[in-house]
């Protein structure tokens, strides 16, 4: 029965020490199972693709494709997994890239062992867990570029527009209600919004 309950997590960093520590430290609780590794973000999504975890923990800056843009293709390929970035500093462009990758909490490789579990157990149930100097300029409205928006985004919040239901945008892209939850979710941190009345007007704005 615990092994049903567990928490799958995969664990992305280049430095092979630490993604070790995190292994052995994470499989150490019984609702926590690591099961898979990856040295960069390539072997990241490879590995997303083959194991479907709950959770990924993610550094920044890995080599042939780093964190945020690992993220990225996570969230335009529409993958239902709570992304955690792991991070050297918190320094705003760190912060910046993680959320506008469209990352669901930010963490400090400094913090405590158990800090770090606590973060990967609230981000898998679903919580915003970000320092509260970045949700200070996260609230702030601001102009949004179309070409920040993923051609999926960009679908999601046409039809949000037009007042269509989770499950009606579910059906007309063909994804699940859960992955259209993701792309929302991504889209009102984007749009700097925080429900469908304000992305709405958002859009016919700019149209």
């Amino acid at each position: 029965m615990a092994e049903a309950r567990a928490i799958r997590v995969v664990l992305a960093d280049d430095h092979a020490l630490l993604l070790e520590g995190l292994r052995v430290m994470i499989d150490a609780e019984p609702d926590l199972r690591v099961v898979a590794t990856a040295s960069d973000g390539e072997r990241l999504l490879e590995a997303i693709r083959r194991f479907r975890p709950d959770v990924i923990v993610v550094d920044l800056r890995m080599p042939y494709m780093d964190g945020p843009t690992a993220v990225r293709r996570i969230r335009a390929e529409g993958f239902a997994v709570r992304v955690l970035v792991l991070s050297a500093s918190s320094d705003a462009l760190s912060l910046r890239e993680s959320v506008q990758a469209g990352a669901d909490g930010f963490a400090l490789k400094t913090d405590s062992p158990q800090a770090t579990l606590t973060a990967i157990r609230q981000v898998a149930a679903g919580q915003m867990l970000f320092p509260q100097g970045a949700r200070r300029w996260l609230a702030r409205p601001a102009e949004v570029d179309q070409d920040q928006l993923t051609e999926r985004e960009e679908g999601v919040l046409a039809l949000l527009a037009e007042g269509r239901s989770n499950g009606e945008i579910a059906r007309a892209l063909r994804m699940s209600p859960n992955t259209v939850k993701f792309h929302l979710r991504n889209l009102y941190s984007k749009l700097g919004v925080t429900n469908r009345t304000q992305a709405a007007a958002h859009f016919h704005r700019r149209s």
